[in-house]
């Protein structure tokens, strides 16, 4: 295995502004939203009539322009986000808009929305748009939520650092010579680069919950099976969750709360109903926590991180809660685990992309063979590649056995081994990422396990299809911001949201 590592409707009023009081009313609405971050402080502000949703799109549109550095949109949808917020407005005023009117959503370039472009951040998909709207975007939609870009990701969301895509890294928005993370990097840059509110990404293996920790935002991996993947650009498809990327735990649960649910259109998706994450957030207990001494002991975490996670860890224990050191024997397998696993996931599910039907075709073909080959190698990155290329191995007849049958194996142990752990505590605490934020490039492409090593602390609730969280868990001594991650039984979702916002607050 380490070989193969290696290779609602609320009151409102609206003004009628001539051309000068309005750009009055911009400027300060720029100032109140620097002091609302939230989209329960938003809702406020309409409320009192102290902004628009239209001046809230125009507010994002303008940071959008002035972060253009970041390398954090693919594509703006100006012209159609201030007509939607106009639309949603009027809704307002007559009492009539949904539960997420005056939130400004941006989407990974993985999710599908109906005639706007998606190319998974890569060259084989140039052009392409999307024939129909995923379920969980639709949803947001339905709810009034307003759809501003796309945004940059590693390319078919494989990478750790957004340094992967096609259109070149995305930046850091604390420190632009550093990554975002990944895969969903540009997602978490746009939140707190304050250009969206919030952000809906996609997590494999950690790809909401580690640009999260890089970007000191909230990253939100829900249990497989919660929100549908229908619309979601496949990788691997028994890993692949609709995550969110938000200010606080409070707007990735209204998120939450629209998505999920069961959906016609996918059959892997829970039937089990949807809690109204929202109005669950209260926190009143002592409960029982685990920390794995494992994850605490393992070389590649940095000092501070360490620190700060038992600095947390010990703000329990004198909160009066149980918190204990576990083993978890499984530590060195989950990465191997993982990516044999994902990677063969991957070369069965991007075979799709051929150059026959959509995409990008080479122009230097002779005949059909000759149009596969090309069009696949020109068109794919080469972390894409190596992906394919090691997945194809894994499932080839000589070591389909050797390889992706014992990863399946292992798959289960790891899996059997958290619930138990997690019918006997009510959630564990970990590091969300064994390192802050890496310089852009730092990591070499030759040596592709360094990148790998970013996810140690992500994939156990990936591998386990559990929910987990992470959130913001202060600063090292360069500014950098480190985070910490709580992961709960399959479907508590309610209780680790508020068990989160709690321990964002010791």
């Amino acid at each position: 295995m380490r070989a193969v590592l290696y290779v609602g409707g609320f009151l409102y009023r609206i003004h009628r502004l001539s051309a000068f009081g309005r750009m009055r009313k911009l400027q300060q609405t720029v100032h109140t939203l620097e002091q609302h971050t939230s989209f329960e402080r938003i809702r406020e502000a309409i409320s009192a009539g102290k902004t628009t949703c239209a001046d809230l799109v125009e507010h994002y549109l303008e940071n959008i322009d002035k972060t253009k550095d970041l390398n954090a949109y693919l594509e703006v949808y100006a012209d159609e986000a201030r007509e939607t917020a106009k639309q949603v407005d009027k809704k307002i005023v007559a009492g009539t808009a949904g539960k997420l009117a005056g939130m400004v959503v941006s989407l990974k370039d993985v999710l599908c929305h109906k005639d706007h472009g998606l190319q998974g951040a890569s060259k084989i998909l140039d052009g392409f748009e999307s024939q129909f709207t995923g379920t969980a975007v639709q949803r947001l939609i339905d709810e009034d939520a307003v759809i501003i870009g796309r945004v940059n990701c590693d390319e078919f969301a494989m990478g750790s650092g957004n340094e992967n895509s096609a259109f070149g890294p995305t930046r850091n928005p604390i420190d632009p010579e550093r990554v975002p993370g990944g895969s969903s990097g540009a997602s978490a840059a746009a939140v707190k680069a304050d250009t969206c509110l919030v952000s809906i990404g996609s997590d494999t293996g950690g790809s909401v919950r580690q640009p999260a920790a890089f970007c000191d935002v909230v990253g939100l991996k829900p249990t497989y099976s919660r929100i549908s993947r229908y619309g979601l650009t496949a990788y691997a498809s028994s890993f692949d969750t609709v995550g969110v990327l938000a200010n606080s735990v409070e707007d990735a649960s209204i998120v939450l709360e629209v998505m999920a649910g069961q959906d016609d259109y996918d059959s892997t998706v829970s039937r089990k109903p949807v809690p109204e994450y929202s109005k669950l957030l209260g926190f009143d207990k002592k409960v029982k926590v685990a920390y794995m001494k494992e994850t605490l002991e393992s070389e590649g975490l940095s000092d501070e991180i360490k620190e700060k996670t038992l600095a947390k860890i010990e703000a329990l224990r004198k909160a009066g809660h149980t918190v204990e050191e576990v083993s978890f024997p499984w530590l060195d397998y989950l990465l191997p685990t993982y990516y044999i696993l994902t990677m063969a996931e991957a070369s069965s599910n991007l075979s799709r992309f051929d150059g026959v039907r959509y995409g990008y075709r080479s122009p230097n073909t002779t005949d059909l063979e000759s149009m596969y080959k090309k069009s696949r190698s020109e068109g794919f990155g080469e972390e894409v590649k190596r992906r394919i290329m090691l997945g194809t191995f894994v499932l080839s007849a000589s070591y389909y056995d050797a390889y992706y049958t014992k990863a399946q194996k292992v798959r289960r142990l790891i899996k059997d081994y958290t619930e138990k752990l997690l019918g006997e505590y009510d959630f564990v605490v970990l590091p969300t990422t064994p390192t802050t934020a890496f310089k852009i490039g730092s990591h070499a492409k030759s040596d592709p396990v360094t990148t790998f090593l970013e996810d140690l602390y992500t994939v156990q609730a990936s591998v386990s299809g559990l929910p987990a969280i992470s959130v913001p868990n202060g600063h090292d001594q360069n500014g950098l911001p480190v985070g910490i991650q709580v992961m709960a039984g399959a479907f508590k979702e309610a209780d680790m949201l508020a068990f989160a916002k709690y321990l964002s607050t010791l």
